[in-house]
């Protein structure tokens, strides 16, 4: 891809364009990542109005501002007029003020007004999905002048999976589906035919509660309301699951240590990076200060047996390994609501279990280890005895860190990955050196 479009930029050869026409606009995007501005600019300025709207669609939001406020005519507004209304906001939320409120001038009156109105609505909200490509319809209109309806306005409209019937005061009443109307008589009326029980979710709703209830519901789109249950807008499945990529890779981030970032990994300056992880660097060497004190008071017991110092690392990391496994997959439970607080002890049980036999394993593995060694009979029982001891503890606390973080409406997330390795660092130590002063009488 990369070649064609150099040939492009060298040469503007009605072939080539041609060719490139044939290409998913996502891969020719995809290429022209690899270019300067102003040679995406050169590029953009040789693709029709409709296909340089597609390929727009997949360029980031600076990469969009620049081009379309430099194409040349008025080229820049035809491809923009082109984007989705929701599309439009997530790239005018993603740049400058000012950048925002040039772009934003580029579009007709309507276009301005209705995206403006989406902007009052709080990011991470329901309300900040929504799209206002819907067709709406009446309770007394008739099947027929529905479709006559449809067919009139559908061609501009992200959605027609199903209609939304309101009343005079935009109140949402029920919902129709395409095949319901293209099944029945054209005289019925959509009060008769609609379903008035609708799965909506409220305009300040989390947006990831939102995307769940979509998703829980086998929406392909779902209607977002006010409280009085004025219909404002629908989310659509395509923005669910960018709210659960999103809200996934936060976690991830979250999970290791770091401030999620805001923007893509090579967008975000070296400075930027170096802010979202040095704080809880700085926390976590603090907190790690504790395994040096443990270590600190039992420095005679580690004079006296040296060959205990061999099996640090190993105890201590596999503490934190099984912690983080645990963690993880509660974190994960606990964001799309499959677990909730009340299931505490079952999920202490069922974990307090699983690391019984994980415990049970791998302290074989470090008996086996220890013998390799040479270290001795004793030595070896101690650590298999430890690791035994460190994986049950570790499995228990990390079962019922999330939870409780959760309802203290802390974000698991962002404490439980580092807690607990620092956490099971320390403790694990004293269970390593009081398994030893028993079993070694020292």
């Amino acid at each position: 891809m990369k070649k064609i479009l150099q040939q492009l930029l060298i040469k503007k050869d009605k072939n080539v364009i041609q060719k490139l026409l044939n290409n998913h606009s996502y891969d020719i995007a995809m290429g022209m990542k690899d270019f300067q501005s102003k040679d995406q600019l050169s590029l953009m300025n040789c693709f029709p109005i409709e296909k340089g709207a597609k390929i727009l669609s997949y360029l980031t939001p600076e990469e969009q501002y620049y081009i379309c406020t430099n194409l040349a005519a008025n080229k820049g507004a035809a491809i923009l007029a082109k984007q989705s209304i929701d599309d439009l906001v997530d790239v005018i939320l993603s740049i400058h003020a000012l950048q925002a409120e040039k772009l934003i001038k580029l579009l007709s009156e309507e276009s301005q007004r209705k995206i403006r109105n989406l902007l009052v609505f709080q990011p991470g909200t329901a309300g900040s999905l929504i799209t206002i490509d819907y067709i709406a319809a009446r309770e007394h209109w008739i099947v027929k002048d529905t479709l006559s309806h449809i067919r009139k306005v559908g061609s501009g409209v992200e959605s027609i999976s199903y209609i939304y019937v309101l009343d005079a005061h935009g109140q949402l009443k029920g919902i129709v589906s395409i095949r319901e109307l293209l099944l029945t008589s054209d005289e019925i009326t959509l009060s008769l035919i609609m379903t008035s029980d609708v799965i909506s979710v409220p305009v300040d709703l989390n947006q990831q509660e939102a995307a769940q209830k979509l998703m829980d519901y086998d929406l392909s789109a779902i209607p977002v309301t006010t409280l009085d249950n004025r219909m404002i807008g629908i989310i659509t499945f395509d923005d669910a699951m960018d709210v659960f990529e999103e809200e996934a890779t936060e976690d991830i981030q979250k999970l290791g240590g770091s401030t999620p970032l805001d923007k893509p990994y090579f967008e975000t300056s070296i400075w930027q990076i170096y802010r979202k992880r040095i704080g809880w660097l700085l926390l976590l060497f603090v907190a790690e200060a504790y395994t040096g004190s443990v270590l600190r008071h039992y420095e005679e017991t580690l004079n006296q047996v040296v060959a205990l110092a061999f099996f640090i690392p190993l105890l201590i990391g596999t503490g934190g390994n099984t912690g983080t496994q645990v963690v993880t997959t509660l974190v994960r439970a606990v964001a799309v609501n499959e677990i909730k607080f009340k299931d505490i002890f079952r999920v202490m049980k069922k974990e307090a279990l699983v690391g019984i036999l994980l415990g049970m394993t791998l302290a074989t593995a470090a008996l086996i280890r220890a013998y390799t060694l040479g270290v001795g009979t004793e030595i070896a029982q101690v650590v298999a005895i430890t690791g035994l001891f460190i994986v049950i503890w570790s499995s228990i606390v990390s079962s019922v860190l999330p939870l409780v973080l959760n309802k203290l409406k802390l974000d698991p997330a962002v404490i439980s990955g580092p807690f607990i390795t620092t956490l099971v660092d320390g403790t694990g130590l004293v269970m390593y050196f009081t398994v030893a002063k028993m079993l070694l009488d020292i």
